[in-house]
């Protein structure tokens, strides 16, 4: 390898920017939207379109894998990617923002996803086998890291930019002593400049629906096309049950658990009128987002009613509001909520600006500071016949892999008790006890699983890697077999002690964590295993298309049976599915001298 560098030198960077992108794509553009008043039926259907490139990767793969090098792929998609933020940020403004960026967003979409193809594979060959085991814990951790920016900090800037336009911003207090709710405005004193206030709504009908209906006949909010309320959809049977009907009900019979008493709690909700103090001057609108600031997140506003168009026609009538507290809330809480009305446009063309400098200056560093492997280099000859048969040749020679059956069956069943438990997780601490679940409220579910857990999958992640750099894969598939699997027992104990310490929840969320960050370690070096060859890179991307079926099938019937057993027997369930990642793993043949340091 000529121009050797350290791997910290640019593995950090480069899976910050093989993160950023899909965090873009996939999360902020639906905050984006959002805020920008287009509806959820647009923003579901249009956004989840989106993801479709990192599904169907794998079929362009051979194109990577023949024309150019990996390390000519990785900086050019990221300055397509550069370009791409860019005109995001630059059709905002205009009228069809909503059409222009999300052609730009497909734009975005595409190349990233080639750009994780060819980063892949240029990790596979500007680094041994050694090298790969050692650096795999802490590729993972800038991704998440990346991550957690693209989510947080991003979403933080443009806030911080709205809020500095615009009116003043409005706060609204909530307290709830666990039985009765009381709303306080710390909105600005009146001025001759237009400013929000909040008041207490006794009359009317606490509803989303009567909510709704209220704001759209007033033009606050855009009418959207009815829909089938939340009782109705559970009502109706759905489509898996409609098919299986005649099983479900025996294994309920068989299988499910006994029946619990209904809890009497209901929601506690409170109507809150907000309205504008002057007429605001000329024909725009002025637009108004409440997002939740600070205190426990326990206490909630209705999603259908966060923004509100105030115009010269409607300003002297109240927006509604509808305040909700967790019916698990026993003590008291306060929370408050912060009404914002700034240049929301503007926000985030700085946020996709920042974006576009970001991967301008990375594909501008990675261009100097990526080695250039030997093994990295292009085919001799591309021609149509050529890419035809290279594109052929990919998906034969991946299926006659030594072992290709045994390590396909690996990619869909090593992580099989995970693929369904992480539907569920979430579902099984906010359900209240009566139901099975561990009543915990939406800010302390915050706290377990998106802090505590994700500190140990990350600490998990990084000692994986250690671990497997000293000793090698095959020397630690059993215990990190033992680490992605046994762990799950902690939801079986949750599930029966329904324990009220959010300090015995967290060290088992931690515990499960843990390990499921130390064993996936085994599955990602795998991967790179079965793929090594003259066309890792293109069989990386199928062994990443496999992966991503082992988890989607199995969760896509998760709900189903957990519905049907219950959460203590579907929990059972899942440790007996680890009986089929132990046993897969015994065909496996690895070389034991995979991963350690050649001396």
């Amino acid at each position: 390898m000529s121009n050797k560098r350290s791997p910290w030198a640019w593995i950090p960077t480069l899976y910050m920017a093989e993160a950023l992108p899909y965090v873009a794509v996939m999360t902020i553009s639906t905050i984006m939207y959002k805020r920008m008043g287009v509806s959820n039926t647009d923003i579901a259907l249009y956004t989840g379109w989106l993801y479709l490139p990192w599904v169907i990767k794998p079929f362009w793969s051979p194109f990577v894998d023949l024309m150019k090098t990996k390390r000519w792929w990785t900086v050019t998609m990221q300055l397509i990617i550069a370009i791409g933020f860019a005109l995001i940020a630059f059709t905002l403004p205009t009228s069809l923002f909503f059409q222009l960026s999300l052609a730009a967003f497909w734009l975005v979409a595409f190349t990233s996803a080639t750009h994780d193809i060819a980063a892949d594979g240029y990790y596979m060959h500007a680094l041994d086998a050694h090298e790969q085991s050692l650096y795999v814990g802490i590729r993972s951790t800038f991704y998440r890291i990346a991550t957690v920016a693209g989510q947080g900090l991003l979403v933080i800037l443009a806030g911080l930019i709205e809020m500095g336009s615009g009116l003043e911003p409005a706060l609204l207090r909530v307290d709830t002593d666990g039985r009765q709710i009381a709303v306080s405005t710390a909105s600005p004193q009146p001025t001759d400049a237009p400013c929000f206030v909040f008041a207490p709504v006794e009359r009317g009908e606490a509803s989303t629906d009567y909510v709704r209906s209220q704001n759209e006949a007033n033009g606050f909010v855009q009418r959207e096309e009815p829909q089938a309320t939340v009782a109705q959809a559970e009502a109706a049977p759905g489509w898996l049950d409609r098919r299986l009907e005649g099983f479900t009900q025996w294994l309920r019979t068989h299988f499910g658990e006994a029946p619990r008493s209904a809890a009497s709690l209901t929601a506690r909700q409170q109507l809150v009128g907000v309205s504008l103090t002057r007429r605001p001057e000329g024909d725009d609108p002025v637009v108004l987002n409440m997002a939740f600031k600070s205190g426990d997140q326990s206490v909630k506003l209705d999603a259908a009613a966060t923004r509100f168009e105030f115009t010269k026609d409607n300003w002297d009538r109240q927006a509604l509001l509808l305040v909700a507290v967790d019916p698990k809330l026993k003590q008291p809480v306060t929370a408050t909520f912060e009404g914002l009305s700034g240049n929301i446009p503007f926000a985030w063309l700085v946020v996709f600006l920042v974006l576009s400098a970001f991967f301008f200056l990375a594909a501008l560093y990675h261009q100097f500071i990526l080695p250039k492997p030997a093994s990295d280099k292009p085919s001799s000859e591309v021609t149509a016949s050529t890419i035809l048969r290279e594109f052929v040749d990919t998906f034969r020679t991946f299926f006659t892999k030594k072992h290709a059956l045994v390590a396909i069956l690996f990619m869909l069943l090593y992580r099989l008790p995970e693929a369904q438990l992480v539907k569920l997780i979430n579902p099984f601490m906010l359900d209240p006890v009566d139901k099975g679940g561990l009543g915990l409220t939406t800010g302390e579910v915050g706290l377990v699983y998106g802090t505590v857990g994700i500190i140990g999958l990350t600490i998990g992640g990084i000692l994986g890697g250690i671990a497997a750099a000293r000793g090698g894969l095959k020397q630690w598939l059993w215990p990190m077999v033992a680490a992605i699997t046994l762990p799950d027992l902690v939801y079986v104990y949750l599930s029966y002690a329904q324990p009220g310490s959010l300090a015995v929840v967290s060290a088992c969320v931690f515990v499960e964590q843990f390990g499921y960050g130390f064993g996936f370690t085994a599955y990602m070096l795998y991967l790179i295993y079965i793929s090594e060859g003259e066309r890792k890179t293109s069989h990386y991307a199928m062994c990443t298309g496999f992966m991503a079926l082992g988890m989607m099938l199995p969760g896509m019937m998760a709900g189903w049976l957990q519905e049907t057993i219950g959460y203590r027997h579907f929990f059972i369930w899942t440790i007996i599915c680890c009986a089929a990642t132990f046993a897969v793993c015994a065909f496996l043949k690895i070389d034991p001298e995979y991963g350690k340091k050649q001396t």
